[in-house]
């Protein structure tokens, strides 16, 4: 399949989601993966930023890019926060520059890209390469275009919820976050499952059905959706 047909069919995709019953931290994810299918990237993360400024990662392509953006917030540096405090997009960033990154994933570039509204920047997606050759700037100005999707998605849950404030909408996302992770670290316990493919049940059952990813996670934390129910669709 051409990029160019792949690319509509996920444009698509995420306006179905945008559609029906928007989980932000779901249509954040969607992205993520996106963005491997799509550019030139090894994986690919999306962080947003709580009302004190401080970043927290909302959705990854893979285990190891959560891992690697992870260690970014713990030690506070990498190109992700680059480019969270000046605003300004971080290219073909050789990530031998900070050592802790260098250390944990293996890739060899990284390129950071801010998600801003309003002039604000509230969040950055980031992308890894195992190949150290420049991204090009058709996949750089792509990635940016996916970027900004994810700030319309902040943007179309502000609208389903009616006016609030972002500081409060980030924050409904974070806690979203949060659920979702217990559930599925719960579920990977009832089923023997690995953490990945707890994910993967998860969310294929709320696609499958219809429902927000959180509304899911809900279910499995409260005890309403068995596990048999689950992983059975």
């Amino acid at each position: 399949m051409s990029r160019e047909r792949r690319l509509a069919q996920v444009f698509v995709l995420l306006a179905d989601t945008l559609v029906d019953e928007f989980d932000l931290v779901d249509f954040l994810g969607i992205l993520a993966e996106a963005s491997v299918e799509l550019l030139a990237v090894d994986a690919a993360g999306l962080m947003l930023a709580d009302d004190h400024g401080v970043l927290h990662v909302m959705a990854s392509s893979d285990d190891r890019a959560e891992i690697l953006e992870l260690v970014e917030q713990q030690h506070e540096e990498g190109p992700c926060l680059e480019c969270f405090r000046t605003g300004q997009a971080v290219i073909d960033a050789d990530i031998s520059r900070w050592p802790e990154l260098a250390s944990s994933g293996g890739y060899l570039s990284a390129h950071a890209l801010p998600l801003r509204l309003r002039g604000q920047v509230i969040g950055v997606m980031n992308l890894y390469r195992c190949d150290p050759a420049p991204l090009g700037q058709q996949d750089a100005a792509l990635g940016q275009a996916l970027a900004d999707m994810a700030t319309i998605g902040l943007l179309h849950e502000r609208e389903m919820r009616g006016y609030v404030e972002l500081t409060s909408q980030l924050q409904h996302a974070l806690d979203s976050r949060v659920q979702i992770e217990q559930a599925k670290g719960m579920l990977a316990e009832r089923a023997g499952l690995t953490l990945s493919a707890a994910f993967t049940a998860m969310r294929s059952y709320a696609r499958g059905t219809g429902q927000g990813l959180t509304t899911v996670a809900q279910g499995v934390l409260e005890g309403s959706l068995r596990t048999s129910t689950l992983l059975a669709h």
